[in-house]
């Protein structure tokens, strides 16, 4: 097949789907109207959506044959983006990942493009904005956007531009993508960060972009965030098992609260058992409080609450990986 050349601003969009109803046609919208020339592919890889997904997403193909519909049949997002890539992205040099509940600011792949033309790096990411909606959503926010909630970590605030171990992935050359072998299907969440290890180990530049971010919405009930950080906490056990690997200094102190919490049972024989356990509550309440007072964030408090909720599920699901009491993938 003869290879399709397309202008140096375009590229394959890729954007992963599983019950995205509320937030699928807006994105596909915005980005038929803002990206104008014939070049540009959308391809929305579902993942068996039930809530009327797929309907949004034909009924935008049919008014934009730019948008494509693809059939994910293994669900997951790591294989959505590895089967886009594999019958797709072979006429484009770059491919961008989307995700479907996500805003980006006009130009956004544009910008990516750009600096990854400036930088020569092989992947693109961004920093995220995050904001909410209901009360949950913006505490949550306000936790990811603190270093209580992330740690430090690069991707969690806005950059101004360099060279970082990993990040949000926006943006990645089809070939280096395609020559470390993609995404392993074999990890629900965290398939981010093993992949920039594998680009890393290969001797790929990684650069975060200081043009350019995606605005980030949190789950909307703390169930809904504690599973996702459960996911996460395995994600990141099943990376250090697999390249074996250290945690981050930053991932370290998060890595004790789950066995600081089961250790309270002991203050039942003795008393001091409890003192790890009350300083991480009384850290993340306390804290919450600073956010309110001195910050003037009225859900500071509520943020406090949240971020022991991502942190005793991120722990919860490290210490299961590590001791295999796996529970069964999602892929939500």
């Amino acid at each position: 097949m003869k290879k399709h050349v397309c202008p140096e601003d375009c590229c394959l969009i890729v954007i992963p789907c599983l019950d995205e109803r509320n937030y699928i046609g807006a994105l596909l919208s915005a980005l038929s109207m803002e990206l104008q020339a014939p070049d540009w592919r959308i391809v929305v890889a579902d993942g068996g959506s039930k809530d009327g997904s797929q309907d949004i997403i034909k009924a935008a193909s049919a008014i934009d044959p730019r948008i494509i519909f693809l059939d994910n049949p293994k669900r997951l997002q790591s294989a959505a983006i590895n089967l886009a890539v594999a019958r797709y992205g072979r006429d484009f040099e770059y491919f961008v990942r989307m995700d479907a509940h996500g805003e980006y600011p006009k130009g956004y792949c544009q910008r990516l493009i750009a600096d990854a033309e400036m930088t020569g790096a092989a992947s693109v990411v961004v920093a995220l904005e995050t904001t909410g909606f209901n009360a949950i959503q913006k505490a949550a926010a306000i936790a990811q956007n603190s270093k209580i909630g992330n740690g430090g970590s690069a991707h969690r605030n806005l950059s101004t531009g360099g060279y970082v171990d990993h990040g949000h992935h926006a943006l990645m050359h089809v070939g280096t993508f395609l020559a470390v072998g993609g995404y392993d299907e074999t990890f629900s969440h965290n398939e981010d960060a093993e992949l920039d290890f594998r680009l890393r180990k290969a001797g790929y530049k990684i650069w975060i972009s200081g043009t350019t971010c995606m605005v980030y919405h949190p789950r909307a009930s703390v169930a809904a965030l504690f599973r996702q950080y459960l996911n996460y906490g395995r994600g990141r056990a099943r990376n250090i098992r697999k390249h074996k690997t250290m945690p981050a200094l930053r991932q370290m102190l998060p890595l004790t609260v789950a066995p600081a919490v089961a250790g309270t049972v002991l203050a039942l024989f003795y008393w001091a058992a409890i003192v790890p356990a009350f300083v991480w509550a009384f850290t993340c309440v306390g804290y919450g409080f600073y956010l309110r007072v001195r910050q003037q964030m009225p859900h500071g408090p509520l943020a406090g609450l949240i971020a022991m909720v991502m942190h005793m599920a991120w722990s919860t699901g490290f210490w299961l990986e590590m001791l295999s009491l796996r529970p069964k993938r999602s892929a939500s």
